[in-house]
């Protein structure tokens, strides 16, 4: 699978608490992350990239033949995150400058051609392809909740003063409760992986006219922390972008 990493601190923010990157191991494994701290600079800081640190250390002890079957793969996911979670929590409360912080999380691991994902906060996963765009996740917040219970509109919810509050993220607490889903690779499709910094201030068309246009991956990414800026900026912007020939979805 082909990939492209970006991330960017935005327009205006002094510091990017964002964290993006791809692992992959010789056997053919890989483990895409986006993490999006908050806490303070100091926090929001320290907690995405811990949670990046050490979701690629137990990545990197992986074997192709680790496993046999697709929910022991599965499993693997989210007993790392949970493992994550406990460390991130243990760091606040033995830190009083730590103490509040924690982190969105978004994790794609992929083995052969299966993808299997976890997802804690407002970071976004999006699936897409000349069909349309996909939203694979369901954001933790305030704002979802409105709209899920008819209180708020969708467009409502975008303008809301509210909107980046979020109702569960990994180290505030100490057990989480990730969701969980999957992904069949099929037929032509990307994965796309990103921060509430894109998806926050560019729609879903416009995304998806973007990445289904004619230029590399790279290209691709570059284009869409281009328009996000273009937007206002006013958040950190990571964007991952995979693309293999094949793909479809299986929700869990």
């Amino acid at each position: 699978m082909q990939y492209a990493v970006l991330s960017d601190i935005g327009k205006k923010r002094t510091l990017n608490e964002d964290r993006a990157a791809v692992f992959t191991l010789p056997n053919g494994l890989m483990l895409a992350v986006i993490a999006d701290g908050m806490g303070g600079h100091q926090g929001g800081d320290f907690a995405s990239s811990t949670a990046l640190r050490l979701m690629g250390e137990a990545f990197q002890k992986l074997e192709t033949s680790a496993f046999e079957s697709h929910e022991e793969w599965a499993e693997w996911l989210k007993e790392a995150v949970l493992y994550v979670n406990r460390a991130l929590y243990n760091f606040a409360n033995e830190r009083e400058e730590l103490k509040g912080m924690g982190t969105t999380l978004e994790v794609v691991l992929v083995h052969q051609q299966f993808c299997y994902g976890t997802h804690i906060g407002d970071s976004r996963v999006y699936l897409i392809d000349d069909n349309g765009i996909k939203q694979l996740t369901a954001d933790h917040s305030y704002v979802k909740v409105l709209v899920d219970s008819g209180e708020i509109t969708e467009q409502e919810a975008e303008v809301h003063p509210q909107r980046n509050w979020i109702l569960k993220a990994l180290g505030s607490e100490r057990s989480v409760e990730p969701d969980c889903y999957s992904l069949t690779l099929d037929f032509p499709a990307y994965l796309l992986i990103c921060s509430d910094g894109l998806s926050n201030k560019v729609d879903d068309a416009t995304i998806q006219q973007i990445v289904l246009t004619n230029t590399s991956l790279e290209d691709k990414v570059k284009a869409l922390v281009a328009k996000a800026n273009e937007m206002g900026g006013e958040d950190n912007i990571s964007v991952i972008l995979l693309n293999s020939p094949r793909s479809g979805v299986e929700r869990k």
